[in-house]
Parts: structure tokens; C-alpha cells; sequence
């Protein structure tokens, strides 16, 4: 995460923020130490990611998915000799 002292902040907030909001997030420094972090308020939290169910609606499985290549697979078991 890139680190800014604060005097660029001050200089250059408004793309900063608008960067922040894009999902780049960024660090303001003073003398070198951290002293905030600035963030979109929609991003998730740390270790919160939801990961089940994060495409839902997104993708349609056929309905004969289940069969799906099924005489390939049965020949490639020697079925039908």
C-alpha cells in the first residue's frame, strides 16, 4: 500500500480520494510514521472477503450438466465393447 507524507495529502486530496474510492487505497505519513489509513467505505473488511456465493445470478448451469460428455467418458472406460 503506498505511503503519502502529509503534505502531498493536503496537496493533491481530491484524486487521492478519488483513487481511494476506486480501490486504492493509501496511507498518510507524518515525519515517516503512519498516522491514517484511507479507504473506500464500501471496501470489505480486513479479513472479512465473502467468497461463497460472490457470483450468484451470474452463471447459469445447464440443465443437463450432470450428463454432460457422458459417452465420451463411458468410451473412455472401455463401456460398449
Amino acid at each position: 500500500m503506498r505511503k503519502i507524507n502529509i503534505h502531498e495529502a493536503k496537496t493533491h486530496l481530491s484524486r487521492l480520494v478519488e483513487e481511494a474510492a476506486r480501490g486504492e487505497p493509501f496511507i498518510i505519513a507524518k515525519a515517516g510514521k503512519p498516522v491514517a489509513k484511507v479507504i473506500a467505505i464500501d471496501a470489505p473488511e480486513a479479513g472479512k472477503t465473502r467468497r461463497i456465493g460472490f457470483m450468484a445470478g451470474q452463471i447459469k448451469v445447464p440443465d443437463d450438466f450432470d450428463r454432460m460428455g457422458a459417452d465420451e467418458i463411458a468410451a473412455l472406460f472401455g463401456a460398449g465393447k
